[in-house]
């Protein structure tokens, strides 16, 4: 659903990009998209970039002959054709990506599934719709020299995940021709149906080629008034006798950290830590082709980069963080669902661990258990969030079922559970995901929770005594047509619901809210290649029947020349606060991004106008300013920094300004060895 500030990426990816961005031709004008019979392969193939071995002769090929933006349909400015072969081992994938001015190609080295600036190069792209039912494709992308990229596109959760990781080889080469990219897939990394019969894969071969816009073309047509990418798909045939072997990874673990503290800042002296050793162990072990099991004792995060700090003054909510650790984002989409009733950072120092994910059929399963140290909990009310920690023992688990219906569809049930010392959350709970037809959906999700708190924590934290029950419930209906988005959506967040397995910020708060966004597409010779506008309306009242928030907002964004993008965005709302209701507060939010070449991005917000002071429950003004730059200085040196100011005035003067810079810093040695330094600096008056 549309949100204050922008578009979510969890909630409007690629997929609904590439939905939204549909064809005035019907669809019986649409070529349907080829199909292919693969060999195995006549030799064996080495990955590394050069494409001599005979196997590739005698490959299958996929011809991307297909631009879908900024053209319709149209011819790209560019060859690429897609080679394909397998063997007992290794699905095999190559690229030819021609280009007629190769010195342009745009491609660095970098961190595996460094996203943001991952997009930034030229690159290709394949995704795999293993079990071709149309819900879920493994996706994996490389650039000219090699740097991988790998997630999950999960029609049934709209979410786009470049979390999921596995082990599989590539090599990237410029030649005078353009560049080329050789794959190898291990089966073992994969899912699919089990049998040695011939199987029947979706796959889409793409690529990318950013020059004054990013033309994204693909191997097949796509009807943009389909709202389904992963039916659009070409289809592959062959695979006879695939037999995945033992897939079984175990990581050993040695970590060592020592923290200094200064006694008195910013002149005292530093007091030495003691040093905290801690031996671990991660075993992956895939069982058979659809069923993975995963095991962790003291499990590792050192290899898991600083988060992104953000600022928290005046602010009511707890502010989310992305899980970033491994294990924990293994068969991330398998507990996604449209409510947050699981979010795994809740677990915070876990002695142990385990999680068991998979397909068979119709039914996808999940099955997740960790003993914690910490005990984090969220008390979400209507006006705020509060929080604390419990240095406790926790014992947790997710249970997840989902069935597959009809031909995109699907229906599941979930149960997470947390348990400790007078201490106990669970959660159940059904939901529903329903393809209508092709340009409409609805989704609907009910949970109920049961919760007790010690005491002295429920004295605290002004938590309900003994043992409480609440009710969340959420349905949402989407309408995406070429032209049109219509979303509307009701929610109620019962006052006694909570969900310490999940990430559930408010409750006490019922919401309605509606979305229409309209897009028009450029030609050619236009100078735009996007136009948007639309509006978003919400309105909330707490469980007694009050007005607590609503919310109406008119914005309009472009995409045009250099690969840039503006969004305007104006807000008229009303909010509760401190028991008092703020009227008529109205603020401008502008977003900016440029790329004027392959080496330099540069980006810049702002927010300005009305708001609440909520710690002092009075009218405020407010200033937020957001400033970006990313550099790619060479092949091997990226470094990126971002300011964020923000002031806050109210009646008498400045009540606060403060300013956050970050600063960070990658020199990549090779494709698998880089150094990386992080600086955050945070100044509050």
């Amino acid at each position: 659903m549309r949100k204050p500030g922008g578009y979510s990426m969890r909630v409007f990816p690629p997929l609904l990009f590439l939905a939204c961005a549909a064809s005035l031709v019907t669809a019986d004008e649409i070529p349907p998209a080829p199909s292919l019979t693969i060999e195995r392969a006549t030799s064996e193939i080495t990955v590394d970039g050069v494409l001599d071995e005979r196997a590739w002769a005698d490959a299958g090929m996929l011809d991307l002959r297909w631009e879908w933006f900024p053209g319709e349909r149209a011819v790209p400015p560019v060859r690429t054709d897609c080679l394909l072969t397998y063997d007992n081992d290794n699905f095999y994938v190559a690229f030819r990506a021609y280009d007629p001015e190769p010195e342009k190609i745009r491609a660095h080295l970098m961190d595996r599934d460094a996203i943001s600036t991952f997009v930034l190069d030229d690159h290709v792209l394949l995704l795999l719709d293993t079990f071709n039912d149309q819900r879920r494709a493994f996706q994996f992308r490389v650039n000219p020299l090699g740097v991988q990229m790998d997630g999950i596109l999960s029609a049934v959760d709209g979410i786009e995940d470049f979390s999921w990781d596995v082990i599989w080889k590539s090599a990237g080469r410029i030649t005078d021709e353009g560049y080329i990219v050789e794959i190898a897939l291990p089966f073992n990394q994969l899912r699919f149906k089990p049998g040695e019969s011939v199987q029947t894969w979706g796959i889409e071969a793409g690529r990318s080629y950013p020059r004054n816009v990013r033309h994204r073309i693909a191997a097949h047509p796509v009807d943009r008034n389909e709202n389904c990418q992963l039916c659009q798909f070409n289809k592959i045939s062959g695979f006879e006798g695939l037999k995945p072997g033992l897939n079984l990874e175990i990581a050993p673990t040695l970590t060592a950290a020592r923290t200094d503290t200064r006694v008195s800042f910013p002149t005292g002296p530093i007091r030495t830590g003691d040093e905290d050793v801690e031996a671990g162990l991660s075993v992956r072990w895939g069982a058979t082709p659809n069923i993975t099991l995963n095991g962790t004792i003291n499990p590792d995060f050192s290899q898991v980069e600083a988060d992104t700090a953000q600022l928290m003054v005046n602010e009511r909510f707890a502010l989310f963080f992305p899980e970033q650790r491994p294990f924990f984002l293994e068969g991330f989409d398998t507990f996604s669902t449209r409510l947050s009733a699981v979010f795994t950072r809740t677990v915070a120092d876990p002695e142990w661990g385990f999680k068991l994910t998979g397909k068979q059929g119709k039914n996808t399963f999940g099955l997740f258990a960790a003993n914690d140290r910490v005990n984090n909990l969220l008390f979400p009310a209507n006006e705020t969030t509060s929080s604390t920690s419990i240095r406790d023992d926790v014992l947790g688990g997710v249970l997840r079922y989902r069935r597959d219906i009809g031909e995109s569809s699907t229906i599941g049930l979930l149960y997470t559970g947390r348990e400790g010392t007078d201490y106990e959350n669970h959660v159940v709970g059904v939901d529903a995901s329903l393809v209508i037809n092709s340009k409409n959906d609805l989704t609907i999700q009910y949970l109920r929770s049961d919760t007790r708190y010690p005491d002295a924590v429920a004295t605290a934290e002004v938590q309900p005594p003994g043992s409480f029950s609440g009710d969340m419930f959420i349905v949402d209906w989407n309408r995406v047509t070429r032209d049109m988005i219509l979303s509307l959506e009701y929610q109620e967040n019962g006052r006694n619901f909570r969900a310490d397995s999940g990430f559930i910020r408010r409750a006490d708060w019922n919401r309605a809210l509606g979305v229409f966004r309209r897009n028009i597409w450029g030609e050619p010779e236009n100078w735009y290649s996007q136009l948007q506008y639309g509006a978003f309306a919400s309105r909330a009242e707490n469980d007694d029947g009050q007005l607590t928030d609503d919310l109406l907002e008119v914005f309009g964004s472009f995409r045009g020349p250099l690969q840039s993008f503006v969004e305007v965005e104006a807000y008229r709302e009303r909010t509760r606060s401190g028991g008092v209701l703020f009227e008529n507060i109205d603020s401008v939010f502008v977003y900016a991004e440029l790329q004027p070449s392959g080496s330099v991005m540069v980006s810049g917000s702002t927010h300005i106008g009305e708001t609440v002071d909520h710690a002092n429950t009075r009218p405020a003004e407010q200033v937020r300013i957001n400033l970006g730059t990313e550099l790619r200085l060479g092949r091997r040196f990226n470094p990126r920094i971002n300011h964020t100011f923000q002031e806050l005035d109210v009646a008498g003067g400045t009540l606060f300004t403060v300013n956050l810079t970050q600063l960070r810093m990658v020199y990549q040695f090779n494709v698998r060895m880089f150094a990386r330094a992080i600086f955050q600096y945070q100044d509050l008056e």
